[in-house]
């Protein structure tokens, strides 16, 4: 069946989705996105990408394009479109169209742009939670204001890539100190001697929805975390590894730059980690950890 997409107010076929030329996000990368997983017909945490979204558009001074409750609808009629349950939601909203100029545009005489797209996800099975995967380190080349989610990738991609010329799932970025930020599209996390580790939310990385969620996961089942920051020589000396992403969920690290990190197999806290979570995500919206950008 043909896939469908939501561009300013139209659901058209994924292939005819287009935007204008003079679109900011495509002329300045001057917006921001969410990527929303619906895991067996369930939006997860999606109060929490929601809250981080409008986070994100206000740090940026940019309008919601509609409502929130609108976005819902929209995010569901799109979902029913494209028959979808396992999928990963993308929204994106951008300042709009109007004439090539750095500055602002006066905001009475130009409207944000909301596009949403819906592709099929394999949530089930995956052999990357299954087997573990390995990563590299790379220096983070990024701007200071990770904490919003714009659509400004280009660091993101080159590390990206880095990981795939290395035959690697990902890279952790290291910055000019010496510390593991997070991944190129995940939050980084190293288990040592029963304490599991991840950056502090600060403007260094960007707060992860699933990282709040499994914050709160790990301590309610008696796991301490430690928001402090580590280094890859850490890293290579952790008892488990893992990357937390929406898309991917929990994924664990097996080797990383050729260190192999718990004897090569993914580890059991991992593993329980990734089944608790599901089990949160599949209550939909009375799944109880909530994303807040006032909180750590």
């Amino acid at each position: 069946m043909p896939r469908y997409a939501y561009v300013n107010g139209h659901y058209v076929p994924h292939s005819k989705a287009i935007v204008h030329i003079e679109d900011r996000g495509y002329q300045f990368a001057d917006g921001v996105y969410e990527v929303i997983a619906l895991v067996n017909g369930t939006l997860a945490d999606e109060r929490g990408h929601l809250d981080r979204m409008e986070r994100s558009l206000g740090e940026l001074n940019i309008d919601m394009p509609v409502s929130r409750k609108a976005i819902q609808v929209i995010m569901r009629e799109l979902i029913r479109k494209n028959r979808a349950r396992n999928a990963a939601i993308y929204i994106q909203v951008t300042r709009g169209v109007a004439k090539r100029d750095f500055k602002y545009p006066d905001p009475d005489f130009i409207r944000p742009s909301l596009v949403m797209t819906c592709r099929s996800f394999q949530y089930d099975g995956n052999p990357n939670v299954k087997n573990g995967v390995k990563i590299i380190t790379a220096p983070d080349q990024r701007w200071a204001r990770r904490d919003i989610k714009t659509i400004a990738l280009l660091p993101q991609t080159i590390a990206k890539q880095k990981a795939a010329e290395a035959g690697a799932y990902e890279t952790w970025m290291v910055g000019d100190d010496g510390i593991v930020t997070e991944g190129s599209s995940s939050n980084a996390w190293i288990l040592k001697d029963g304490i599991l580790k991840t950056h502090p939310a600060d403007t260094r990385i960007l707060k992860g929805v699933t990282r709040a969620a499994v914050e709160g996961i790990a301590k309610e089942n008696g796991y301490i975390i430690d928001e402090k920051s580590f280094t890859p020589d850490e890293a290579y000396h952790a008892d488990e590894a893992f990357c937390t992403s929406a898309t991917s969920l929990i994924v664990p690290v097996i080797e990383i730059d050729g260190h192999l990190i718990g004897g090569g197999k993914p580890g059991d806290i991992a593993g329980k980690i990734y089944e608790w979570y599901r089990k949160y995500a599949s209550k939909g919206p009375n799944a109880q950890y909530k994303w807040s950008a006032n909180e750590k």
